[in-house]
């Protein structure tokens, strides 16, 4: 029997892709290992969305080849849409395919696979999510908004969504698994539905389909939890956040990505909304949702990015009072604009406003977690032998119990002073 191995980079789309891959292979009568060395044939599915991204990708590919150099290794995804000459020095016998149709197809093709089960990609929908406790579900693909840092318009260009009775026949499978919790995720979920990500192409400027649609997903039998990935203030509509409320099996958590808190950042982000904007849609949805988990990313060192622009996010993530901020210090990305653009930001004063934003970030987790102490909290449990999960707004606990806890499982339990522990 023929061996695979697979290793992923990158998005929750990228986890989704491999265990489509993992399903397609098995399905195949391939047998899947961890181990490079043990493994026929070898895939990369790769992410570029930095540069460090697409370096940890060409050091995989490296790995890989230097680990098992008889192995068939095929790279593929993001990276493999990138400029070309990101790939050069690479041996030429690495078979690069940009996107999962690519890559089922040259599979077909260079392994014989006359067991193939799926007319389409589209077929390919997952039964299990191998390894982890939340599924990721992707709904949407593509991007063509361009903002001025993301390479992701020129890899993933084509955009795409899943017909809403295969979301629902896909979740059911999921929950049918063992799957308690399922995440909704997309390159653009809020653009579930639609043909571009361009708001002002939209009717209205408004998306209704990714409320209608959660709402039925909320149907699923036996399904406990579930959680959308990110989206952006203009995609919080009044019948999004109605579906949220009237549902209980949707967590209270959003994560809406800030970016910056500079309106004149923004612009040069070429995002779709201003700080008015976000600031309103967090105002709307602590209206309508209890104490809601908001999570958020912020860029730091954005060119351009002065003193005061920087204050301005520190003012923004302190009057959101997120409970957690992903941080991403700026680099230049090959390829996008504003890897060209003027006024590049020096690297010491990069690290020090990122350090200045950790320690805020600190004391806002701190901050929010610390409204719970002493409620009742579910717990998904996601490592057994610490005792560690999520609950529902998100952030991780470390449950105390002298009996054993399953991984998977949901338990109750109520948070201690520390906030970051919870007593069965």
């Amino acid at each position: 029997m023929q061996t695979f191995a697979i290793n992923t980079l990158g998005c929750k789309v990228n986890q989704y892709e491999a265990q489509q891959i993992i399903k397609f292979l098995t399905g195949c009568n391939l047998l899947y290992v961890q181990d490079f060395k043990k493994a026929d044939i070898i895939i990369i599915h790769t992410c570029c969305v930095t540069h460090i991204a697409s370096a940890k990708s060409r050091q995989l590919i490296r790995k890989a080849q230097k680990q098992n150099p008889n192995a068939k290794i095929f790279v593929s995804s993001c990276l493999v849409n990138a400029d070309p000459a990101e790939l050069k020095n690479l041996d030429e016998k690495l078979l690069m395919t940009g996107n999962l149709e690519e890559l089922f197809s040259k599979l077909k093709q260079e392994l014989s696979l006359s067991e193939f089960k799926h007319n389409s990609l589209n077929d390919n929908m997952l039964e299990k999510f191998h390894g982890q406790t939340r599924a990721f579900l992707k709904i949407q693909d593509g991007c063509d908004g361009f903002c001025s840092y993301c390479i992701i318009p020129k890899t993933r260009p084509n955009i795409t969504c899943k017909p809403i009775e295969k979301v629902i026949q896909e979740a059911q499978n999921l929950v049918n698994a063992g799957h308690k919790e399922i995440v909704l995720t997309g390159i653009f979920l809020g653009a579930y539905g639609q043909e571009t990500v361009k708001r002002k192409n939209w009717p209205n400027n408004e998306n209704p389909i990714l409320a209608e649609l959660l709402e039925k997903v909320t149907q699923v039998s036996g399904l406990k939890r579930i959680r959308l990935s990110s989206l952006e203030p203009a995609d919080v509509t009044d019948r999004l956040l109605d579906v949220m409320k009237n549902n209980p099996n949707i967590m209270p958590h959003l994560h809406l990505s800030l970016q910056s808190g500079s309106e004149k950042i923004l612009k040069k982000m070429n995002r779709q909304y201003t700080i008015k904007d976000f600031v309103n849609s967090i105002e709307k949805i602590n209206l309508q949702l209890d104490r809601p988990a908001i999570t958020t990313d912020i860029i730091v060192g954005f060119p351009g990015e002065t003193v005061q622009d920087f204050a301005q996010s520190l003012s923004v993530a302190k009057l959101a009072g997120f409970s957690k901020i992903h941080i991403f210090p700026f680099s230049k990305r090959p390829g996008t604009a504003a890897a060209k653009l003027q006024d590049q930001i020096d690297k010491k004063t990069i690290t020090e406003r990122t350090s200045k934003l950790r320690e805020l970030e600190k004391q806002l987790a701190e901050k929010f977690r610390k409204q719970f102490i002493g409620e009742i909290a579910e717990v998904l449990i996601e490592n057994e032998g610490k005792k560690t999960g999520r609950c529902e707004r998100y952030y991780e606990i470390s449950v105390v119990s002298d009996k054993p806890l399953i991984k998977g499982e949901i338990v109750k339990c109520k948070i201690n002073d520390a906030a970051v522990t919870a007593s069965i």
